[in-house]
């Protein structure tokens, strides 16, 4: 695997300036749709830790975080489809208003288990906030009630997204080169 992350980025997606301007964007909508709520923001591990920081600190609203790490892929590139819970919620989210905060919603299996499991448990409203909608891969019914853009259909790494659990700490959005994916998919 390439040290260098100039070796393995084809493209910038989303500068930095990019990604701020969708934290503030999101975090005023966040702030009056959930005004006077007090709301559980569940940030969905690992890629969504820096986007949550982010988009939070944008929130002018009274709110508590909790923590949800689910895993459809193992060591893959593609969802098996199969979900289990990795680490669980600490709080109890009954009569809450939940907001689950996600990197990126692809195929929106993950994003309708975790809104499923969260509903289960008797959320009063669970709703999403995803850095980036996917769409195109969608697999699933499943609403991303606010996000900072759609993507096509690249592998995007940085600010949280993962290649191989690494690279999260790229600062911006970058789209991976073709040849690093098609080197390690097998």
């Amino acid at each position: 695997m390439a040290d260098n992350i100039n070796q393995i980025i084809d493209h910038k997606l989303f500068t930095e300036d990019d990604i701020h301007e969708m934290c503030v964007r999101l975090g005023k909508q966040l702030t009056e749709d959930y005004a006077g709520k007090k709301p559980l923001v569940v940030g969905a591990l690992k890629g969504a830790i820096y986007f949550l920081t982010d988009v939070t600190r944008q929130m002018d609203v009274a709110h508590q975080l909790d923590f949800l790490d689910v895993s459809s892929y193992g060591n893959g590139f593609e969802s098996t489809g199969k979900i289990k819970v990795v680490t669980d919620l600490s709080a109890d989210v009954k009569d809450r208003d939940v907001l689950i905060i996600e990197d990126i919603v692809d195929t929106g299996l993950t994003l309708k288990f975790m809104r499923d499991l969260i509903k289960g448990r008797g959320a009063k409203s669970v709703k999403c906030c995803a850095l980036l909608n996917k769409d195109a891969r969608r697999t699933t019914d499943v609403t991303v009630d606010y996000y900072g853009s759609k993507v096509g259909n690249e592998f995007v790494v940085g600010y949280g997204l993962d290649f191989l659990n690494m690279y999260r700490n790229i600062p911006y959005i970058g789209v991976l080169k073709p040849e690093i994916i098609d080197k390690y998919a097998k």
